[in-house]
């Protein structure tokens, strides 16, 4: 399943709270190029983990910009992680803007539904919503909605309702999603085993928090600044 209309993001764009940026540039800076957010081994080797074949990472998850651009950016992203909010206010619409609009860059999103249920579920929605075309108003929708709820008011997100089924749906009629094929779609579990898949496959290529990029196969990991991206695909686009 593949979308590769460029999309714009939610015309709001904020700071995310500044306990949220500190904790997210320490830990990402910390694990750059070596394991995940969440379970990183002390005392590992620094040396950056083998690139993975992008083709491979990229599978037929949404995406955005030219299928034939010469990066592939793959992020694997949970919709209840603030770091992941983090990356999809500050690095994401610029990464969009600057490679993905000017055709340098196939910007591919696959999940990583690790933080519970209802990540899973917002995992589920999302691959419903993609059902009818419309992936990545809805993902936009999802971070939007979390961080208008929760992390503005520097109050948690995760497992607390944000994802619950009725307001996935509403999210999905703001969307534009026609309601009663979005409930089936919802209710079936029919993408479950696609977001299982997704999980799989990032910790088979070595991620193992969110979020976590792998840029022509490169893994970076954490919300970090754009700079640090742009760094990394100004590198793959000269082929190093």
């Amino acid at each position: 399943m593949s979308d590769s209309t460029t999309s714009g993001q939610e015309s709001s764009k904020f700071l995310i709270p500044g306990a949220i940026v500190v904790a997210g540039v320490v830990i990402a800076g910390a694990v750059l190029y070596g394991g995940g957010l969440r379970n990183t081994p002390a005392g590992g080797s620094s040396a950056p983990p083998p690139a993975v074949a992008a083709g491979s990472l990229a599978d037929d998850d949404p995406s955005l910009g030219d299928p034939s651009a010469p990066v592939t950016f793959v992020e694997f992203g949970d919709f209840q992680c603030p770091f992941c909010n983090s990356f999809f206010r500050e690095a994401e619409p610029e990464i969009i803007e600057r490679y993905v609009k000017t055709g340098k860059v196939r910007f591919v999103y696959r999940d990583f539904a690790f933080l519970g249920e209802e990540s899973v579920r917002a995992a589920e929605a999302s691959e419903c919503a993609d059902e009818q075309g419309k992936f990545w108003a809805y993902h936009d929708r999802l971070y939007n909605f979390i961080w208008d709820n929760y992390y503005a008011k520097n109050e948690s997100g995760e497992n607390v309702g944000a994802f619950a089924e009725a307001n996935l749906k509403r999210l999905a009629a703001d969307s534009g999603l026609d309601a009663g094929a979005f409930a089936e779609c919802l209710s079936s579990r029919r993408y479950r085993a696609e977001v299982e898949k997704d999980i799989a496959d990032g910790r088979a290529a070595g991620a193992s928090g969110t979020p976590t990029a792998f840029i022509n196969g490169k893994m970076i990991v954490g919300a970090l600044p754009f700079g640090q991206f742009q760094t990394a695909i100004e590198a793959a686009l000269a082929g190093k």
